[in-house]
C-alpha cells in the first residue's frame, strides 16, 4: 500500500476512511482493498428491487419508496436514459444515491449547488458511504486526490460543479473511472427556455462522449414542457430525446396554502405576519444589502433573525445555516443563493419580500415550505411598484447591444489588451474600479459580461473564494526566543501548529473563520493578530479573498465588430420578458386558484381548486364591514396631518375589511399615500 499524506506519523494500518479523512491520496495498489465496505452482493448481479429496498431500509430507515422513486431508480438501474420531474421535497436525492450503492462504480452527480454538495456529503459521510465533491475553491491537489480516489474504488458517489467539466485533468481521470450512471441535478440549467440557463451545463454533452455507454439520470423541480423536451435534446446521444424514460411526479403540494397579499407597507406587514405566526421561516429578499436590512427589521421587533447571501465566508454561512437548521436561529433572510439542497422539513412560512422574476424562481423556493406534509404557507408581498420593478428588471439584464460592445471595449482599455491579442488570458476584475473608471453601474456590467460570455468572446467567473495562505518565516527552534508576544498571538500561531502542517516549508491554506472561532475573536480582529505577526516577520500572512475573473477566450475584436446573435439576445431578452410578464400576472389574478395557476404553467392542465390559497379563501366582506372601516380610517386621518400606515393597526378592524376599504379610497382618491404616510386629499 502506497500513501501519500502530510503527516509522517500516520500509521499504515489505517483504515482507507482514515486515510481520507486526513486529505491522503490511495495509490492504485490499494485498488483491491478500497472496494466499499457497505456495498451488498447487488453488485455481483443486476440489482433487483429487494436489493434497492435493503439499500433504502439500511441507510435511510425507510421501508419502501414514494411516489415515483421507484420507477427512477429501477430505469436508471436498468442502463436507461431517465428524466425525473419531481417538486422540491419530493425525495430527488433518493433516486441517485440508492442505486449509487447497488451498483459498481462511482456516480458522477453534477450540480451547480455547492451547498448542497457540502451539506449532503456530510449526511452520506455520516451514513458510512463514500462521498466527495469537486468545486471552485479547492486546490490543485485536493482535486487530485479526490479523483485518484474515484479511479481506484474509493468514492462511491462524486459530486462536481460544472464549471470543473471541462477541465483537462477532470476529464483525463473520468476516462479511467468505472462510472454506474451520470445524474445531472437541477437539469433545467441546461435549457437555454430555461430561467436559469448555465452555458456550463452544455459541457455535459462532452462528458457523455468520453462515457457513451454510462446511462443519464436528468431531475429538476421546475421544468415547463417546453423545457423538458430540451433538456432530452441536449443530453441525448442519438439524433432524437426518445431514448429517455420520463416519469413525472405531481407538482401539486396539498399542504401548502400559495398567498398573494396586497401591501401598501411590507415592512409592517412582514413583522405582522411573523408575528401572528409559529415555527420556522425564510424570508427571500432580491439583494444582499436589502437580506441585512430586513434582518435589522426582524431583530429590532424581537423576532429571532439572520441573514445569508453568496458573498458570506463559507465558516459564517456554515454556521449561520446549522443555527437555523437546529433552530437556534428562528427566521433566515436570505437571497437566492440559500436554500438548495437544505433538508429542513418543518418549515412553516416562505415569503417573498421582493418579488422573484419568474415563476419558475418563485415555486422552487415556495416548495422549501411545509416537506414535512404539515399545513403551510407561502406567502408573496406584492403591490403595485412590484410591477415596474420587474419590467425594470428586462432592461437591466439586457442592456442594449451597443452598450454590451462598449463595455467589451472597455474592458480591453482597462487591461491594456490591444486587438488580436488577449486570448487564453485571465483577469482578476475589480468590479467598482471598473465602473469608476468609465462611469458605468454595476447591475447593466454583470448583465453584460454574462451576454459577452454566452458569445463565447470572454468567460465571466463571478467571486472565486481564494482561501488565505500563511507560512512560517522562523525556523521551529525559534519560538522559544520570541519576546513580547501578546496573549492572542501566542493562542494563533498555537491554532496553526495544532491544525496544520508543512507551515515551515511552503505556503499552506488555512481557514481563517475556522481560526477566528478557536481563539474566540471576529474575522476582522483575527486578520489584525495575522497582519501583526506578519509586521514582526514572524510568518507571511497573504489574506483570503473573493474574487471575479475574466478571462479571454478568443483574441480581442473591434467592439464594432462583435456579433451578438438572435439565440444568446432577442430570443433570450423575450424569453426573460415572458416570464416576467407569467409572475406579474400570477400575482394580479385573483380570480383563479393559486395552485391550479401554478401547476398550469409545469403543465398540469387537469387540477382542483386546493381550497386554502388566498383565492380560494377570499370572502368578500360584507358592505356594512367595508363602509365602517372606511368611517374609522376617514375619522383617523381627519386631522389632516400625515399619518403612518400602522396606525391602521391600532384601529384594530378585520384585514379583509381594512385592505378593500383603503384600496377603495385610495382609488376614488379621497386619501392619498407618499411612501408609509396615508393622509387626506
Amino acid at each position: 500500500m502506497i500513501i501519500s499524506c502530510d503527516d509522517p506519523e500516520l500509521s499504515p494500518s489505517q483504515e482507507p476512511d482514515a486515510l481520507e479523512a486526513e486529505g491522503c491520496s490511495v495509490s492504485s495498489t490499494y485498488y483491491s482493498e478500497s472496494i466499499e465496505q457497505h456495498s451488498t452482493s447487488s453488485e455481483l448481479h443486476s440489482p433487483t428491487l429487494r436489493d434497492y429496498q435493503a439499500i433504502l431500509k439500511k441507510y435511510w430507515g425507510y421501508d419502501d419508496f414514494r411516489g415515483i422513486q421507484r420507477d427512477i431508480i429501477e430505469s436508471i438501474g436498468s442502463g436507461h436514459d431517465t428524466l425525473g420531474l419531481m417538486p422540491t421535497g419530493g425525495g430527488k436525492s433518493i433516486t441517485f444515491q440508492v442505486p449509487a450503492l447497488a451498483q459498481e462504480g462511482v456516480c458522477v452527480v453534477i450540480t451547480p449547488l455547492i451547498a448542497l454538495m457540502k451539506d449532503q456529503v456530510m449526511h452520506l459521510k455520516k451514513l458510512g458511504i463514500r462521498a466527495a465533491a469537486i468545486y471552485a475553491g479547492l486546490t490543485h491537489e485536493e482535486i487530485l486526490v479526490t479523483l485518484e480516489n474515484c479511479v481506484f474504488g474509493g468514492i462511491k458517489i462524486l459530486y462536481v460543479s460544472p464549471e470543473r467539466l471541462g477541465s483537462d485533468l477532470f476529464k483525463v481521470k473520468l476516462g479511467h473511472m468505472k462510472v454506474s450512471f451520470i445524474t445531472v441535478d437541477e437539469a433545467h440549467c441546461i435549457s437555454q427556455w430555461g430561467y436559469d440557463f448555465r452555458p456550463s451545463y452544455l459541457k455535459i454533452a462532452d462528458i457523455r462522449k468520453i462515457k457513451p455507454e454510462v446511462p443519464v439520470l436528468a431531475l429538476t423541480a421546475t421544468a415547463t414542457p417546453q423545457v423538458v423536451e430540451d433538456i432530452q435534446d441536449k443530453l441525448s446521444l442519438n439524433p432524437k430525446p426518445a431514448s429517455f424514460n420520463v416519469f413525472r411526479m405531481s407538482f401539486e403540494r396539498k399542504n401548502l396554502a400559495y398567498i398573494v397579499q396586497t401591501s401598501t407597507d411590507k415592512h409592517t406587514d412582514l413583522v405582522e405576519l411573523l408575528e401572528h405566526s409559529i415555527g420556522s421561516a425564510i424570508v427571500y429578499v432580491r439583494s444582499r444589502r436589502r437580506s441585512k436590512e430586513i434582518a435589522d427589521l426582524l431583530n429590532e421587533n424581537n423576532l429571532n433573525a439572520t441573514f445569508y447571501h453568496a458573498g458570506l465566508d463559507s465558516t459564517t454561512k456554515d454556521v449561520r445555516q446549522k443555527d437555523w437548521q437546529a433552530d437556534r436561529i428562528r427566521i433566515m433572510v436570505a437571497t437566492n443563493a440559500f436554500g438548495m439542497g437544505i433538508d429542513k422539513p418543518d418549515v412553516r412560512m416562505v415569503i417573498h419580500i421582493d418579488c422573484p422574476d419568474s415563476l419558475e424562481a418563485y415555486f422552487q423556493e415556495a416548495g422549501r415550505a411545509g416537506r414535512d406534509g404539515r399545513p403551510s404557507k407561502a406567502i408573496l408581498l406584492y403591490n403595485n411598484s412590484d410591477e415596474r420593478k420587474l419590467q425594470k428588471r428586462i432592461a437591466d439584464n439586457y442592456p442594449d447591444k451597443e452598450y454590451i460592445r462598449k463595455v467589451y471595449d472597455h474592458l480591453a482599455y482597462f487591461y491594456q489588451v490591444g486587438i488580436g491579442s488577449g486570448a487564453g488570458y485571465t483577469f482578476e476584475f475589480d468590479v467598482d474600479k471598473f465602473c469608476r473608471a468609465f462611469k458605468h453601474f454595476p447591475i447593466q456590467v454583470y448583465s453584460a459580461l454574462n451576454i459577452l460570455t454566452n458569445c463565447g468572446y470572454i468567460s465571466y467567473t463571478e467571486e472565486t473564494e481564494n482561501k488565505a495562505r500563511v507560512m512560517f518565516l522562523i525556523g521551529r527552534n525559534d519560538f522559544y526566543k520570541l519576546e513580547n508576544l501578546t496573549e492572542l498571538e501566542n493562542e494563533l500561531i498555537i491554532v496553526l501548529l495544532r491544525n496544520y502542517g508543512g507551515l515551515f516549508t511552503d505556503y499552506n491554506y488555512i481557514d481563517e473563520s475556522f481560526i477566528a472561532q478557536q481563539i474566540g475573536l471576529t474575522l476582522p480582529q483575527t486578520y489584525f493578530v495575522f497582519q501583526a505577526l506578519d509586521k514582526r516577520h514572524i510568518l507571511h500572512f497573504i489574506p483570503s479573498k473573493k474574487t471575479p475573473y475574466i478571462t479571454y477566450t478568443q483574441r480581442r475584436e473591434d467592439g464594432d465588430k462583435l456579433i451578438i446573435p438572435p439565440v444568446v439576445y432577442e430570443e433570450r431578452k423575450q424569453q426573460y420578458a415572458e416570464r416576467i410578464e407569467q409572475i406579474i400576472s400570477y400575482a394580479k389574478n385573483s380570480h383563479i386558484c393559486r395552485s391550479r395557476q401554478l401547476l398550469k404553467y409545469f403543465g398540469e392542465e387537469k387540477s382542483t381548486d386546493c381550497g386554502i390559497c388566498d383565492v380560494c379563501t377570499n370572502f368578500e366582506p360584507a358592505d356594512d364591514e367595508k363602509k365602517s372601516a372606511e368611517e374609522c380610517i376617514l375619522a383617523l386621518l381627519n386631522d389632516r396631518q400625515k399619518h403612518h400606515i400602522r396606525e391602521l393597526r391600532q384601529l384594530n378592524l378585520e384585514r379583509k375589511a381594512l385592505d378593500k376599504a383603503l384600496e377603495h379610497l385610495l382609488y376614488e382618491e379621497i386619501i392619498s399615500i407618499d411612501g408609509a404616510y396615508l393622509s387626506m386629499e
